[in-house]
């Protein structure tokens, strides 16, 4: 086979396209030349923790968001690998919510066990995408930052998996520019000790802002407030932890909300969600949508309807992550390996989109929306050999976790599942949340 493929992001998107392809040649298919580029100097996309905010030590937008002290604030049980589960790669099972390393160390276990670490190319930022209509490829241009030396490769397909929660939206409010204290957006947080001892504001009402509240909460701020445009979070908080409607405006270091009230603070963290970017991609090329389970203009939601040569991996908001994403990469193989047909019509491709998106629209509860991207799992992995797995299970854990947090929202990680892909309990963690500061792998992994 001749067909040259680019998987642009080395992280649990990329990964697990690349996963994909070497399973197929694995069974004796024939595939393409792989070749993923990837900024960060490792793998794991936003597991691969830096310490590094604003620009890397290429000068580069740094990639990741994550913090130190990151646990999973959903179960492990719902994102498992079909094909490589927590036990086999731990040689036991572990507890439900995972800190960051112990998640980093599970991702690269099944990536080291396909050997795919020479299909990649490190410290290689895309900077240009360009699709020549008579020759049907694409020419991507790539700046290798550690010889710092720039080329171009032509491909016949691009994979683009570099996620969409790095680029962050960051409003101003009025007074920010008098403020007395710290803004940071959540793309720039690190670590919760800084705020210790201090009044936070967290401006936002999604996961960021309830997990990075609670980091603050955990290790010793001294007050934390979050405020909220259209609803509030609404869960049981701690004694100092008050939820306010929005914010107007900053003088010195006090914050005025929309129902009058006013509160003095040290440091504000925007917690205000994060922009799909690309950019390098012309606007032909390039993907234009909001964060929701149905993508705009991705017919199954991985194929781009105005070039079907082109796919996109992981763009949905998620309920579902790993096991979604590696549902997607076996289809878009098998799409490029010409076991699925596209359709040649853009009208039937966009009429999927837009049913998709009616669907998903049909109902404003959680549990439908769970149900909802559980069914396009199902969907995608029936039409290809990718291993079937209790997905209705994973459904019914997500469902439990969401009553967990509304029983206690600094306890829900003391809870346990049972994986959907061994059918094994996990064990309660040796340690309550609040209590465990050590979120090294050793600490976590001593039961």
């Amino acid at each position: 086979m001749t067909k040259r493929v680019a998987v642009i992001g080395a992280g649990p998107s990329g990964l697990a396209q690349l996963r994909a392809f070497q399973s197929a040649a694995r069974k004796g298919a024939e595939i393409p030349e792989i070749v993923c580029f990837e900024k960060q100097s490792n793998w794991g996309g936003l597991w691969n923790y830096t310490w590094r905010t604003g620009t890397d030590e290429h000068g580069e937008p740094v990639h990741g968001s994550m913090y130190r002290y990151l646990w999973t604030n959903g179960p492990k049980e719902g994102l498992e690998f079909a094909d490589y589960s927590f036990e086999e790669h731990f040689g036991k099972q572990i507890a439900s919510y995972p800190p960051r390393a112990v998640m980093f160390d599970y991702i690269e276990g099944r990536v080291k066990k396909a050997g795919v670490r020479d299909w990649i190319r490190f410290n290689t930022v895309v900077r240009w995408i360009e699709y020549d209509e008579e020759a049907q490829d694409f020419t991507v241009t790539v700046h290798d930052m550690t010889r710092d030396h720039v080329y171009r490769e032509r491909f016949d397909h691009v994979i683009v998996a570099s996620g969409h929660f790095s680029s962050p939206n960051v409003p101003e409010y009025p007074g920010f520019d008098q403020f007395y204290g710290r803004i940071t957006h959540a793309h720039d947080f690190r670590d919760a000790r800084e705020f210790s001892g201090q009044d936070v504001l967290i401006v936002g009402s999604s996961y960021s802002a309830e997990d990075i509240g609670s980091q603050c909460w955990k290790y010793g701020a001294k007050s934390v407030t979050s405020c909220y445009r259209s609803a509030p979070m609404g869960f049981k908080w701690p004694d100092n932890w008050e939820e306010k409607p929005a914010m107007e405006r900053v003088e010195g270091k006090t914050v005025f909300f929309s129902d009058g009230s006013s509160r003095e603070v040290d440091a504000i963290i925007l917690c205000t969600g994060y922009r799909h970017y690309f950019p390098f991609l012309p606007d032909d090329l390039r993907l234009k949508t909001a964060n929701r389970l149905a993508t705009a203009d991705l017919y199954k939601g991985v194929v781009y309807v105005h070039n079907p040569r082109m796919f996109y991996v992981g763009m949905q908001d998620q309920w579902f992550t790993f096991n979604m994403f590696d549902a997607q990469a076996w289809y878009v193989r098998d799409i490029i390996l010409g076991r699925i047909a596209v359709p040649a019509d853009k009208q039937a491709m966009l009429a999927d989109v837009a049913e998709r998106e009616e669907r998903e629209e049909a109902s404003p509860d959680v549990k439908y929306a769970i149900k909802y991207q559980g069914d396009y799992v199902k969907e995608l992995i029936a039409e290809t050999d990718y291993p079937s797995f209790d997905v209705d299970g994973a459904c019914a854990a997500f469902y439990e976790w969401k009553h967990h947090k509304a029983e206690d929202i600094m306890a829900f990680r003391n809870h346990c599942y049972r994986s959907v892909i061994t059918g094994t309990m996990a064990p309660v963690h040796h340690t309550p949340w609040k209590d465990a500061l050590d979120d090294s792998m050793a600490a976590y992994l001593r039961n």
